[in-house]
């Protein structure tokens, strides 16, 4: 009697041969259960900070509003890494990044270059401009 050893391959997964990691083996699994505890404690950790942090008088509402959106940016950080597969993704992601780093610079640079050129027919301070 034969065995069929196929599996359907999900996106992204390499398809023929056994070249791609086995997800079902216990290393693998016991590497995502580590992955997931330790995505939990630092949720936990940030949540139990930022309770703390109600405690905590800081003149400042800047400061505090800075230090409130650092611990969500961490936790939002290790949910999207991991949770969303995207620290498996650092080619495609880096490369998104330096287009949007390009395009940022380039209407950065139309916005200051058109910063002193007022449409025809303006008026600055009741006077045309």
């Amino acid at each position: 009697m034969s065995h069929d050893h196929s599996h359907s391959h999900g996106p992204g997964e390499a398809c023929g041969g056994h070249d791609h990691d086995d997800h079902h083996s216990p290393e693998a699994i016991h590497r995502a259960v580590k992955k997931y505890k330790m995505v939990g404690a630092v949720l936990f950790a940030g949540t139990v900070l930022t309770v703390a942090m109600y405690y905590v008088h800081i003149p400042s509402v800047a400061i505090t509003i800075a230090v409130a959106l650092l611990i969500a940016s961490v936790k939002a950080a290790f949910v999207a890494g991991v949770f969303m597969h995207l620290s498996d993704e650092r080619k495609m992601i880096y490369g998104i990044l330096l287009c949007t780093v390009f395009f940022l610079i380039g209407l950065m640079g139309l916005t200051l270059w058109a910063m002193h050129d007022p449409p025809m027919q303006t008026l600055v301070g009741g006077k045309p401009a």
